[in-house]
C-alpha cells in the first residue's frame, strides 16, 4: 500500500488531501494518507476569532466569488447554505487629505470602460488623455514574464497607474508593481491587449467574468472562513491528521522517503507534498543546490489591526466599504476595510468594526514591527481619526503580525520556481512543492493548486 504525506495543514494542504481521498475512494485504491501540521489548529492563514459581538478574520477575510473551482467544492462540502456575500459599496483612495472614489466600473483600479476613465476623480484631464493611447498603441514586446507595472504604464500612462491602479494592485499582491510579473498578477490583461488591441476594450468585452451575484465579488460564511477549514477536516475521514507535530527533516531512502518528526518518531512514505512556506520546505530538504533557488524567493510582511467600537456602523462618513492609501496621504496605514459595513455577519449588533493594514512596503514598517500591541492600537486610532473623523475607545481589538509570511511574486519568481521544480524532480522524485509560496495567492488558487498536486500523484499510483 502506498503512503502519501502532506506537510502543512493550510488550505492548500487540506485541499490536496481532500482531492487525494476523493480519488482514492472513487477508484477503490488502498492508500495511506497522512497530514502533518505543526500548529495545534489547521487552516494556516485562515483563522476566525469570535470576540464578543464581533467575528474577526485574523488572516484571509474572503474568497473571490468568480473563481470557477469554488462552487463545486462548496456544494460537495454542504456549505452553500452557509455562504454570505460582501455588501456592495464604493471603495476609496485616501489622497491629498481626503477620500476619493475609485471608479466602480474598474478592476483593481483599471478602467473597464471609457466612461469609467472619464469619471475618475483620481486622475487629471491630461492623465486621462494619456490613457487613451491604450486604444492605438500595439504591444510588440511584452510577455507574461515582464513587469505588470511597466506593462500598464506603457499603455495606460504613468499617472493612471500611479494614482489609481498601483495603490489597489500593490496592496493585493504585496509588492511594487514594477517588480511583479504579469503572469503572477493579471495575465489576462496581456491577452486582452493582444486580442482586442486595448486593455480597456478587452475588459469591457469580458466584463461578465468579473461580475457575480449583483456585483457581489467576494464570499465568506455565516460563522467565518474557518467554517471551510472545519468542514474540510470533517470530510477527511480516512486521513491521519497529526496536529501539533513538527516535521524536521526529509531523507531519501532508495525510492521512498523518511520524514523525521520533532517528537522523535519517523514516517516512511512514497510521496510527499510540501505545502509549507518556502523557508520551511528549504529546511526540510536541507540541500545546498536547492538553497540557491529557495533564497531567491521573497516574502513580504503585514500587520493587521482590528478595532471594534460601541458605536453604530452608520457613523461611517461615506457609503463605502473601505479605502486604500495613496502616495499623497499623511496616514501611516496602507489600507482600511470597514468590516462591519462590508460583512454584516461580522458585527452582531451592527457596531463599527474596522481593519487596518500596515505593510512592509511602508517606510514606517520597521518601527511598527517593534511596537507592542497597545502602541500599535494607538497608531491605528490616530489613522481612524485622521481618515474617518471617528474617535473613541475600542471595546475590542485584535493585532496579528504576519512577518515575512506573504509571498512576493517578483520578476525572477517564475524562473526560480521552474528551476526548483526541475531540480526536485531530478533529485527527489515524488516530492512536490505546493502552495502560495510558488503558485498563486488567494484561497481559490490554493485550492486549485491542491487539486492539481493530488492529480499529479494519482497519475503515478
Amino acid at each position: 500500500m502506498k503512503t502519501v504525506v502532506v506537510i502543512g495543514g493550510g488550505i492548500t494542504g487540506l485541499s490536496t488531501m481532500y482531492y487525494l481521498q476523493k480519488a482514492a475512494k472513487a477508484n477503490s485504491i488502498s492508500v495511506r494518507l497522512v497530514l502533518i501540521e505543526g500548529n495545534e489548529k489547521l487552516g494556516g492563514k485562515i483563522m476566525t476569532v469570535q470576540d464578543g459581538p464581533f467575528k474577526i478574520e485574523t488572516g484571509a477575510d474572503s474568497i473571490v466569488a468568480r473563481k470557477q473551482n469554488i462552487k463545486p467544492l462548496l456544494n460537495e462540502l454542504n456549505l452553500e447554505d452557509q455562504v454570505v456575500y460582501n455588501a456592495t459599496g464604493k471603495s476609496f483612495i485616501h489622497t491629498d487629505g481626503e477620500l476619493k472614489k475609485i471608479p466602480e466600473d474598474a478592476l483593481y483600479g483599471i478602467p473597464m470602460s471609457l466612461e469609467s476613465l472619464a469619471k475618475s476623480e483620481l486622475v487629471s484631464a491630461q492623465g486621462k488623455v494619456d490613457a487613451l493611447k491604450d486604444f492605438y498603441t500595439k504591444n510588440e514586446t511584452f510577455t507574461k514574464n515582464d513587469s505588470i507595472g511597466l506593462f500598464l504604464e506603457s499603455f495606460l500612462g504613468k499617472e493612471l497607474v500611479q494614482k489609481q491602479i498601483s495603490p489597489v494592485l500593490s496592496g493585493v499582491y504585496s509588492g511594487e508593481l514594477n517588480e511583479l510579473t504579469i503572469a503572477k498578477t493579471l495575465p489576462e490583461m496581456l491577452d486582452y491587449k493582444n486580442e482586442y488591441g486595448s486593455i480597456i476594450r478587452g475588459l469591457s468585452e469580458n466584463k461578465h467574468k468579473y461580475q457575480s451575484k449583483g456585483n457581489k465579488k467576494f464570499l465568506s460564511f455565516k460563522n467565518g472562513l474557518s467554517m471551510l477549514v472545519e468542514r474540510l477536516e470533517e470530510h477527511l475521514d480516512t486521513v491521519e491528521i497529526l496536529k501539533g507535530t513538527l516535521a524536521e527533516k526529509i531523507r531519501r531512502n532508495d525510492d521512498r522517503y523518511i520524514i523525521s518528526l520533532a517528537n522523535g518518531e519517523t514516517l516512511e512514505t512514497d510521496f510527499i507534498v510540501l505545502s509549507t512556506p518556502h523557508t520551511t520546505a528549504q529546511k526540510l530538504l536541507g540541500d545546498q543546490e536547492l538553497d540557491r533557488d529557495f533564497t531567491g524567493l521573497i516574502n513580504s510582511s503585514m500587520i493587521s489591526i482590528y478595532l471594534g467600537f460601541d458605536i453604530p456602523d452608520s457613523n461611517l462618513p461615506n457609503d463605502g466599504t473601505g479605502f486604500i492609501v495613496g502616495d499623497n496621504s499623511d496616514l501611516i496605514c496602507n489600507a482600511c476595510t470597514w468590516t462591519s459595513r462590508k460583512w454584516e455577519h461580522t458585527s452582531k449588533n451592527s457596531q463599527l468594526l474596522v481593519r487596518l493594514f500596515y505593510k512592509s512596503s511602508s517606510p514606517d514598517y520597521d518601527r511598527l514591527q517593534s511596537l507592542k500591541k497597545q502602541e500599535l492600537i494607538k497608531v491605528a486610532l490616530s489613522d481612524i481619526k485622521n481618515s474617518l473623523g471617528i474617535t473613541g475607545t475600542p471595546i475590542t481589538s485584535e493585532v496579528t503580525k504576519w512577518h515575512e509570511d506573504m509571498p512576493n511574486y517578483h520578476i525572477k519568481h517564475p524562473h526560480i520556481v521552474q528551476s526548483l521544480e526541475a531540480k526536485i524532480a531530478a533529485n527527489y522524485p515524488n516530492v512536490l512543492l505546493a502552495g502560495c509560496s510558488y503558485y498563486g495567492v488567494g484561497i481559490p488558487d490554493c485550492i486549485a493548486n491542491g487539486e492539481k498536486k493530488a492529480r499529479e500523484i494519482c497519475e503515478k499510483w
